[in-house]
């Protein structure tokens, strides 16, 4: 699937990455500014969290609780150096909870993701406006 949105268009294109899925392991695949983590924040608000959305840059992993009691995980491993320090934070465990994780930088990780992962890749066409792929 394809689609391509602007920044005003985010909460439908959040609505609709989530009724689509099947897989809640989200990989997120683009260049620094892409709006991976504005589409991500997103997202988590409209699987109920009240909590304010941050990129775990430098903590790896944000954990979120919905309304709903649902866990989810928001992973950023931009800073990563080595698959090591995921496995050290149990990456492992984290995906085997078949809840949301969403996953910003999931090439620096490559050999630790669940192969039936959903990837999304965000480019970007202009300054306004991005397209988005779903595999």
């Amino acid at each position: 699937m394809e689609i391509t949105y602007t920044l005003a268009e985010l909460p439908v294109v959040a609505s609709k990455i989530i009724s689509t899925i099947q897989n809640k392991t989200v990989l997120f695949y683009a260049e620094m500014g892409a709006g991976k983590t504005t589409l991500i924040k997103e997202i988590i608000k409209q699987l109920d969290v009240t909590d304010t959305v941050n990129s775990p840059t430098f903590s790896l992993v944000n954990e979120y609780l919905s309304k709903n009691n649902i866990l989810i995980y928001h992973f950023d491993f931009y800073r990563i150096e080595n698959e090591d320090e995921a496995l050290d934070i149990g990456i492992d465990e984290y995906f085997n909870k078949n809840t949301w994780c969403f996953v910003e930088w999931p090439q620096n990780v490559e050999n630790l993701l669940p192969l039936e992962a959903v990837s999304i890749r965000i480019d970007i066409l202009d300054e306004e406006t991005r397209i988005l792929k779903i595999k």
